[in-house]
């Protein structure tokens, strides 16, 4: 099973992974600044999230795998790899496991560590969208609304809105295997696992997800990390500060 993508230029391969709930169209006006800069940007739908296909199996070894499959299918020996949140996760396991696929590794706004569930608002609300009833996508903002005030987070959400045909909306992800496998989402990465190679880890400035606590921890997985902050960003970074979020990525990579 091939994970869906968009790619974007030509140059040195550069995969980015989206984060939960999120989907590859996240990342296109950045995608298409970095291949401007003379890369070949892969924008990469994660398993059960955008066109990639739908699977009862969950987790980041699997999700790593995925991108193993990827790589292997387009020929791409050495990739810089940069994952946001969830593909944070997913880019520091694949690191791990194929350090010799990875030149440099950019993780956005995650640490190593477990996260406590704190999506369940935004799933209840998800699970809420009865499609029979539902038939434009004010109707399902307005029911996303009754759990999720921020309208920004909810916009995002809706991208996922597709018409199945004339009339028939859904959602483009697995939403009952994120609902029941969602625990898997906050795992830790391995006790013993490092990668010895050039590392970013870049931080919202109003985020809690990286705490300064936490860099002791990820150097001792990530020897090599460097730590950054966007300023007047929370967790949607690149979203937030796109420009100070490109500047400090592009100043990483030369």
């Amino acid at each position: 099973m091939q994970l869906h993508a968009q790619v974007i230029g030509e140059g040195t391969p550069f995969v980015i992974l989206h984060g939960f709930l999120g989907m590859s169209d996240n990342w296109k006006t950045l995608g298409n600044e970095f291949s401007e800069a003379g890369y070949q940007v892969h924008l990469v739908d994660q398993r059960n999230h955008g066109r990639s296909f739908h699977s009862e199996t969950f987790g980041y070894k699997a999700m790593a795998e995925d991108l193993k499959a990827y790589c292997d299918t387009h020929q791409l020996d050495e990739i810089i790899l940069m994952g946001h949140s969830m593909g944070g996760k997913t880019a520091m396991q694949f690191a791990v496991d194929h350090p010799e696929k990875v030149s440099r590794l950019i993780v956005a706004d995650i640490g190593p560590k477990a996260y406590p569930p704190h999506h369940q608002d935004i799933l209840k609300g998800l699970s809420s969208l009865d499609f029979n009833k539902i038939s434009s996508r004010g109707e399902a903002d307005e029911v996303l609304s009754e759990y999720i005030p921020q309208k920004g987070v909810r916009q995002f959400l809706l991208k996922n809105l597709y018409w199945v045909e004339k009339g028939k909306l859904a959602l483009r992800m697995n939403l009952p295997v994120l609902v029941e496998k969602y625990d898997a989402v906050g795992e830790a990465l391995a006790e013993n696992a490092t990668f010895e190679k050039a590392t970013l880890f870049i931080k919202g400035e109003q985020s809690g997800y990286i705490l300064p606590v936490d860099e002791l921890l990820i150097s001792k997985h990530f020897p090599k990390a460097q730590f950054k902050t966007v300023s007047k960003a929370g967790h949607w970074l690149h979203a937030e500060n796109p420009s100070e979020f490109y500047e400090k990525i592009m100043e990483f990579l030369s």
